[in-house]
């Protein structure tokens, strides 16, 4: 692990890396961070990009100069614990163990973003390092995310716990020719900056989802999937500024969002989703993505803590060879694109992708 023969606390703490140590031999291989993060117990004279620097009750903060360093600063105030980096804020409220710093740098160690490594830190209860399993996994010891505006007044409608196959296609001529192939869930990505083609392509779609009792849900476009009575909309995490959830909970619309890793999944889930996507698994060349891939055994570690809570969705370079791999995880739907968008023979690609997840089930 990296965390041997290197800094990790400043000042020095024996006690503080010996229990960092402990926790991190427990929690399996797991590739080493890019970032070699320092967390500071104390505001060294010169902080750098490296350093995440913690603060608590009684200490003052010299956040101007602190930023210009690039340093991270981590405040904790009772029950309250706010992660600064640049221009990014990320709050969150729960009870912490009295290890709960050493937890943090073992989870940097697992090569976690700052924010979700300070998740699972929050969430590692004492003794934790004793369980055959020591991930944390119960969701009672997560954290809640802070300072988010209300949830919508009303939940939005279910959706079935396995969506199974979920294409995800360009156009509404590709919506009906895969619901023909017998698909039930599927989602219209339009990338058009003409206002008449998306209206056009959005109630083609939606009527070919009635015709077959499909469950076919609009990306980002949500007023549009409201006029025309679409199944449901998807919306990614920066949609969430904007939308208005409350119309779309109103209009019985299903909501799926998009989520990057764990403190993401809080946050999405404080919006009561239908459902939620988790990715990118591997790389993909459809979407810039803001995250690195996720890879299986992040995923895997995500189905095991959010099943039973919210249906979930695997995307993100998932095409024929992947997917067996993917429902090893125990998710209920996988999305593609080039895997069928892209394939050869569409009615050969669907047919093979339909039969791995009956032989799953």
């Amino acid at each position: 692990m990296s965390l041997l023969n290197r800094e990790v606390f400043w000042p020095p703490a024996d006690e503080l890396i010996e229990v960092a140590k402990r926790i991190r031999a427990r929690l399996g291989e797991w590739p080493a961070a890019e970032t070699r993060w320092r967390v500071c117990l104390t505001a060294p004279e010169a902080p750098n990009t490296g350093d995440l620097i913690v603060f608590t009750e009684g200490q003052n903060v010299d956040m101007e100069r602190l930023a210009k360093s690039g340093a991270a600063v981590l405040e904790a105030h009772g029950s309250r614990v706010t992660l600064r980096r640049g221009d990014e804020r990320f709050a969150l409220e729960g009870e912490c163990s009295d290890n709960w710093l050493a937890a943090l740098a073992a989870f940097l160690d697992c090569h976690f973003e700052s924010h979700d490594a300070l998740v699972l830190a929050l969430a590692w209860r004492a003794g934790d390092e004793n369980k055959d399993d020591a991930w944390p996994v119960d969701f009672a010891t997560f954290p809640r995310v802070a300072e988010l505006p209300p949830a919508p007044e009303s939940r939005c409608p279910p959706c079935p716990d396995r969506l199974g196959l979920y294409p995800v296609l360009p156009s509404a001529e590709w919506v009906e020719r895969v619901l023909d192939l017998g698909v039930r869930t599927a989602q219209l990505r339009r990338k058009t900056s003409d206002a008449a083609d998306l209206q056009r392509e959005i109630a083609r779609s939606v009527e070919a989802g009635r015709r077959h009792d499909a469950h076919l849900f609009i990306n980002d476009h949500w007023r549009e999937a409201i006029a025309t009575g679409a199944y449901g909309v998807h919306l990614g995490q920066e949609d969430l500024q904007t939308a208005d959830l409350n119309a779309i909970a109103k209009a019985g619309l299903r909501l799926g969002l998009s989520t990057h890793g764990y403190y993401e999944m809080l946050r999405a889930l404080h919006f009561r989703p239908s459902y939620l996507a988790l990715g990118a698994v591997f790389p993909t060349r459809t979407k810039v993505m803001p995250t690195k891939p996720q890879g299986l055994a992040r995923l895997a570690r995500y189905v095991q803590l959010l099943s039973g809570h919210v249906p979930l969705v695997a995307i993100g370079g998932i095409d024929a060879k992947a997917m067996p791999g993917v429902l090893a995880t125990g998710i209920g739907s996988g999305a593609v694109v080039r895997a069928v968008t892209e394939a050869p023979d569409t009615a050969a690609a669907v047919s093979s992708l339909q039969q791995m997840f009956a032989s799953q089930w």
